[in-house]
């Protein structure tokens, strides 16, 4: 009998991540400041679920279960999740399901362009699950799916948000660089001394060299980063992190509350208050980070059609 949550190949329903850690933490009362925006079922949220249907689409919203997924769906904006909905790696945060993964969709970038038109978008995010099974990590298909969408929508401005491509970055970065985006995202999610506990399979440092690296040989692509606050990191720890990512170059940042999907999942240890979300804003622009969008419902790819012009320091 195979474990809850584990996707064996072939299987077509989503499966979600069991329990690494049990739920020893505190068990804290959301605050007040804890609020997801009810979106439109009936209308673009309904449309933009039958073309995803129809179009047999993934997004990183529904997959990891998203609090703004009402919102931007009823906006008519969605976060694309490419290479299918099975990740490699467990990581005890995330809800997207773990197991083999099937071989990528050859004819995925091309259905992703034709929905993005269909959807009338003018700014697309495109992510993936950790395929630790391809040579390249995938990143051939992130290329792929730029290009579709660059031939199926003139015009179009893609951000792509990558895995850290481990043990596969140089022949990544050389794939990715055939169909540049418009922004290159990855996420750090946390400080680096709850790397083990956040993120097994990932290495602070080797995150830090992608977005590094990708700079240097794509001067001209603005990179971005993203932090979870509520893991049991400090303050000065956060700050910390954003040293180290102006130091590495990038130019663009989200912060946002963690809230754990399940019983199952990491515990929340602390509900970072609206206020030091803006602290941490202002910290962001006087390090000289072009945009930095913090407050608890900000999440990597949240507005980020609307948060690359200016810093940002939401209040809730």
């Amino acid at each position: 009998m195979r474990e809850r949550g584990v996707k064996q190949k072939g299987e077509q329903k989503t499966a979600r991540v069991i329990p690494l850690v049990s739920q020893a933490g505190p068990h804290l009362k959301k605050p007040d400041w804890i609020r997801v925006k009810a979106g439109d079922a009936t209308g673009n949220f309904g449309a933009v679920r039958k073309l995803l249907r129809a179009g047999q689409l993934h997004t990183v919203c529904e997959e990891a279960a998203c609090p703004n997924m009402s919102e931007c769906f009823g906006r008519g904006v969605a976060t694309f999740m490419i290479l299918g909905d099975i990740c490699t790696r467990r990581c005890p945060f995330c809800d997207v399901g773990h197991g083999l993964p099937l071989p990528p969709d050859a004819d995925e970038p091309a259905r992703i362009a034709r929905c993005v038109a269909q959807l009338k978008l003018n700014y697309v995010v495109i992510t993936s699950v950790d395929r630790d099974d391809l040579k390249d990590g995938g990143a051939a298909h992130f290329a792929a799916v730029v290009a579709a969408l660059r031939t199926e929508n003139p015009g179009i401005q893609v951000e792509l948000l990558t895995p850290d491509f481990r043990g596969r970055l140089e022949i990544a970065l050389e794939q990715l660089g055939s169909a540049l985006p418009d922004v290159l995202n990855h996420n750090l999610e946390t400080v680096p001394r709850l790397y083990r506990a956040v993120r097994p399979g990932a290495d602070y440092a080797h995150s830090l060299k992608l977005l590094r690296d990708f700079k240097t040989r794509y001067p001209q692509t603005p990179t971005k980063s993203g932090l979870m606050a509520g893991l049991g990191e400090t303050d000065a720890e956060i700050l910390a992190v954003l040293q180290d990512l102006r130091a590495h170059g990038v130019e663009r940042l989200t912060i946002g509350q963690y809230l754990a999907p399940s019983r199952h999942h990491l515990p929340v240890q602390r509900y970072v208050a609206p206020e030091t979300f803006r602290m941490y804003a202002a910290e962001a622009a006087r390090l000289g980070f072009t945009a930095a969008a913090c407050a608890p419902m900000v999440r990597s790819s949240y507005r980020a059609d609307q948060g690359s012009e200016k810093t940002l320091a939401p209040t809730a």
